[in-house]
């Protein structure tokens, strides 16, 4: 028993050891430099972007009361959200007829692409920063002493600043779409029936769309946080280096010329 006991200990110390292990070599003060504290609020603000997109969902609706005396007031309620696939969101139109009683309709568009591309590109900054922090806090001297690692970092940067921009503006541009598509106004005039004098449509509750406004916005940081990044990025490659000893070099030349010209 004692064996067996000794055994399973020495195998839960095994995994505890290497996690004490990896969390004594975090140098925890590289987040006070602009380059690991700047990693953490595109990590952050990632979560934000993907998060407010992805989990909103709202409501729109109308009433129609038709002036047949036998049929009561009809409430329409449609609820939609991510990723805003419009116009597979179904509801019932009533019909004022005494033949049948609703019709199935559909919400107009479909404005997947660009919200989806947004959560997406969320989730991979998400995903990236988190491994840009594990290398940068942990195998430092491996990011300072490899110059691949740097180069790396910075295209990828570069090109996150690119894709976020273009992200943040298409679903910008999409958000617009979607607040026009589910107004109230634009449900009634969809309805066949509130276009006669069989019935009388009035607009429901316009549905509160801040949350995607929000999304939006933290697109857009994202973007700023990301292009600011770019130039602490670049600080940290060989070409940067190699600019500052070009710099240097040429220096004692100029140095040199304009002692012969004083000279002469």
């Amino acid at each position: 028993m004692s064996s067996t006991e000794s055994s399973s200990r020495t195998a839960d110390k095994s995994p505890r050891q290497q996690v004490d292990r990896l969390l004594v070599g975090l140098r925890w003060r590289r987040l006070e430099e602009p380059l690991g504290f700047i990693k953490v609020l595109q990590w952050l603000f990632a979560i934000f972007a993907f998060g407010s997109c992805g989990s909103y969902s709202g409501e729109t609706g109308a009433t129609v009361r038709c002036n047949n005396e036998a049929k009561d007031v009809s409430a329409i309620i449609v609820s939609f959200g991510y990723p805003f696939r419009l116009n597979r969101v179904q509801y019932e139109m009533p019909l004022c007829d005494d033949e049948s009683t609703s019709k199935t309709m559909h919400l107009m568009g479909d404005f997947s692409a660009p919200a989806e591309f947004f959560v997406t590109l969320g989730i991979f900054s998400f995903f990236y920063t988190i491994a840009a922090l594990v290398v940068y806090l942990r195998f430092h001297k491996l990011y300072t002493e490899n110059r691949r690692f740097p180069l790396v970092d910075f295209c990828v940067t570069v090109s996150f600043t690119f894709f976020w921009l273009v992200a943040a503006a298409a679903w910008g541009k999409g958000l617009t779409d979607v607040k026009g598509a589910t107004r109230p106004s634009s449900l009634t005039a969809a309805m066949s029936v509130c276009h006669g004098e069989e019935a009388v449509c009035s607009a429901g509750a316009t549905p509160s769309m801040g949350l995607a406004n929000i999304s939006v916005l933290f697109g857009f940081i994202n973007f700023f946080l990301w292009a600011g990044n770019c130039w602490f990025v670049f600080k940290e490659t060989p070409w940067h280096g190699q600019g500052q000893d070009q710099g240097q070099g040429a220096s004692p030349e100029s140095a040199a010329e304009q002692g012969a010209v004083e000279k002469q």
